[in-house]
């Protein structure tokens, strides 16, 4: 595949007179075109809107203004409010367009980003494939049999096919770094309340946050830079972070533990050889960078069941703002009887939970910077294979393919994924992205943003393209 510049790319040629944003919209929206298809990463496509808003940024290019991502197109998650667009948020139905931004896309605007579109989520975000009755399949652009990952898979394939060079997704158990890890992107999860959920005073009970997906991470780092803040309702308002400074700087000597041990679950999950081979390489990179890298675990004591209830009263929640709940997924409509039962004094014991936890937890964080384990368990499934599965099986299948990633969520800490290598599913099969996650503590994301760009610089994993989408 052709190599499509990226974020911070396209913001110096724009401001540099190099190409127009009308010309990059148009490149982004015809790329999008020829991949709907194949990928099927867009749920809403805002041609002429998208074209409006890069017209207004020319003139104002032209008029010697300068913003960070002026006329630069990007996309968000359809989970986000966008003025003049409906949020269906993976789901079926007849949506009311939405009066106002939300306040991550405010920012984004304020920035001077180009909106281009709304991608694909499967319903209310709840599982790490991103696929629905909806919408149909998104699919990975590195082998298009396979899943790109979810819930921000529109996202992911978006970004790793060269469509958009950078998009907002949200992560609730992983959903920013599951998808990253299998599309090859960097996938940043930041603090709880680092970019606003407004309308909403936070997500999901706290446990989701919207982040970042970009093919490198200065540029995952920008779009984190331009999202981020609060809004005046919101529950979680942490101080701002300098993302693209942090950049550029060297992270230092760190203690870093490497870690595959999981969260107790009460169901069956293995690591998977291939993506236990990549992250111990990564190890052994960190290692050679000069880190000291050792084989430690956190202890994670109860924290699935304070997930549980946090989850699915969300999921109670968003389905009942859906125009038609019997255009629901029978899973999810399970999952939304499960928040009803769950949604008063279980709920208030498992967010009473949260500061032990992080005592508990954060112990790891005594010894050592950052946590290095794997982003998930195994390598994609192919596209189909949790679709026709009832509540239980699909519940104990995604927990096998992605154990890993939904404790942070849990503490609201922040989390990237970054490369760690490729595998092929089979003989005579294009390979597959491998991810593996960076973990710290709270308000961690320089060191984490740090750390990852040296590792970068060292691989260079944004040199590799998927190969080109069959027309």
């Amino acid at each position: 595949m052709t190599a499509v510049p990226g974020l911070a790319a396209q913001a110096a040629a724009l401001a540099s007179g190099e190409v127009t944003s009308r010309e990059l919209t148009e490149r982004a929206l015809a790329r999008i075109a020829a991949s709907g298809d194949t990928l099927n990463a867009f749920r809403v496509v805002r041609g002429e809107a998208a074209l409006a808003e890069a017209e207004r940024a020319d003139r104002a290019l032209a008029e010697g203004r300068r913003l960070p991502l002026l006329g630069v197109p990007v996309a968000v998650k359809d989970d986000t409010d966008i003025a003049g667009e409906p949020t269906a948020f993976g789901c079926a139905g007849d949506f009311p367009l939405k009066t106002a931004d939300a306040e991550a896309v405010r920012r984004l605007r304020a920035a001077g980003a180009v909106i281009v579109g709304k991608t694909n989520s499967p319903e209310l975000g709840q599982w790490p494939f991103t696929e629905g009755h909806a919408f149909g399949a998104v699919r990975n652009p590195w082998n298009t049999a396979f899943t790109p990952g979810g819930s921000s898979g529109g996202s992911a394939a978006a970004v790793a096919a060269g469509l958009v060079p950078a998009a907002l997704g949200s992560d609730g158990a992983g959903s920013v770094r599951i998808p990253a890890s299998w599309t090859r992107l960097i996938g940043i999860k930041p603090q709880r309340g680092r970019i606003s959920t407004w309308p909403d005073p936070e997500a999901f009970n706290g446990i989701t946050v919207h982040g970042t997906l970009a093919r490198t991470v200065g540029d995952a780092a920008l779009l984190l830079d331009a999202a981020q803040g609060s809004h005046p309702g919101d529950l979680h308002r942490p101080p701002p972070v300098e993302a693209r400074a942090a950049a550029t700087r060297d992270p230092g000597r760190l203690r870093i533990a490497l870690s595959t041990r999981t969260a107790f679950t009460a169901t069956p999950k293995r690591l998977h050889p291939l993506v236990a081979s990549a992250v111990r390489g990564l190890a052994d990179r960190l290692a050679a960078l000069g880190h000291e890298v050792e084989e430690a675990d956190p202890h994670y004591g109860p924290i699935g069941l304070t997930f549980v209830p946090r989850a699915t009263a969300g999921i109670r929640e968003w389905a009942g703002r859906m125009p038609d709940q019997e255009l629901l997924d029978p899973r999810t409509r399970g999952a939304a009887r499960t928040g009803r039962l769950l949604g008063g004094p279980p709920l208030r014991v498992a967010r009473a939970a949260e500061g032990p936890l992080h005592r508990y937890v954060g112990r790891i964080f005594r010894r050592y910077d950052v946590v290095l384990a794997p982003t998930t368990a195994t390598p994609p499934p192919r596209v189909g294979d949790l679709m026709g599965l009832t509540s239980w099986q699909t519940d104990r299948t995604m927990i096998a393919h992605c154990p890993y990633a939904w404790p942070w969520n849990v503490l609201g800490w922040p989390g990237i994924n970054v490369p760690a290598g490729m595998a092929s599913p089979g003989p005579g099969e294009a390979p597959l992205p491998l991810g593996a996650q960076l973990l710290g503590p709270a308000h961690g994301e320089p060191l984490l943003i740090s750390l990852a760009a040296q590792l970068e610089a060292d691989q260079r994993w944004y040199e590799r393209w998927p190969e080109p989408l069959p027309a």
